[in-house]
């Protein structure tokens, strides 16, 4: 089945629920950066939460987030927009370790602790929110929690699982956000918190085959849920070559002139997926006339 996220409500409003499945997506990531096992499982527990997050927004509103943990794995980047779009990259995508103690692949040893979670909410007509918050614990799941409460003021529980294969494959992959509105029940947030202590982490429920609602269901009970939307998750990147070609006349006419005498060509590759884009002398040249106009 293909990578979906549901929108829920529960306990008569009193919650709001998100859970995704997001194996292919995170498995078109592992592919197209070639990561090894540890930078697979923080980029894509990244990537869960970032399409859960993209799909909180409305029409053609977007989110970068950006993790900057001080280890060995350098930066997360993550884009995601409202459609259920998202992409995402690591600075050391060959990035691994011994699992730790708990044997579960390191993902706080590859993130660090030592710096900070920030998200970037464009909202249209040129309007920006930036949130930030120091990391707490690398896992990512308990950062973007923290997060949440402290630059959203929302109370939330944020799960994020990858499972990897011996072929560095992508096994399962998905997560869930769930979040107190205000006013809600002392009773409704007990039974919340004894269900989430109780429950096996998410990636294990997407690999036994639960999918995002019976996620919910598992976390919240199945008579308090309501599903509001279904919404497919894909890899997409929004790179293409006339993008490039665009940024090449920017430049402006003396660099550019400078690529023509030096190389004669040129090649340009995305960091979210990889993709390389050729230019011609003929291209570089009919760009430098472009440049001249602007």
């Amino acid at each position: 089945m293909s990578d979906y996220l549901v929108k829920a409500l529960a306990y008569n409003g009193q919650v709001r629920a998100y859970a995704a499945k997001t194996t292919e997506t995170v498995g078109e990531a592992q592919r197209r950066h070639y990561t090894w096992p540890t930078a697979s499982a923080a980029l894509g527990r990244a990537m869960t939460a970032g399409a859960m997050m993209g799909a909180m927004q409305k029409g053609e509103e977007k989110l970068t987030i950006k993790v900057e943990g001080g280890g060995p794995l350098g930066i997360i980047l993550v884009d995601a927009d409202a459609k259920g779009n998202v992409r995402g990259y690591v600075t050391n995508p060959q990035t691994h370790f011994d699992l730790n103690e708990q044997g579960k692949l390191d993902v706080r040893k590859a993130v660090g602790t030592d710096g900070t979670l920030s998200v970037v909410k464009d909202v249209g007509l040129r309007d920006h929110f930036s949130g930030q918050v120091p990391i707490v614990s690398g896992e990512l799941g308990e950062d973007f929690t923290y997060y949440f409460a402290t630059s959203e003021q929302t109370p939330s529980s944020v799960g994020v699982g990858v499972l990897v294969n011996p072929d560095n494959s992508i096994l399962a992959a998905g997560g869930f956000i769930i979040q107190l509105m205000p006013g809600t029940e002392n009773e409704v947030i007990d039974v919340i918190e004894e269900r989430l202590k109780s429950s096996p982490p998410v990636s294990k429920l997407i690999h036994d085959g639960l999918n995002p609602e019976e996620i919910l269901e598992q976390l919240l009970g199945a008579e308090h849920v309501k599903i509001l939307e279904r919404m497919p998750v894909n890899f997409r990147c929004t790179c293409s070559k006339e993008r490039f070609g665009n940024a090449i006349v920017s430049l402006g006419k003396a660099e550019i002139q400078d690529m023509i005498e030096e190389d004669g060509e040129a090649n340009a590759q995305c960091h979210f997926c990889n993709e390389s884009y050729h230019f011609t002398k003929t291209e570089l040249e009919e760009l430098e006339e472009a440049s001249e106009k602007e």
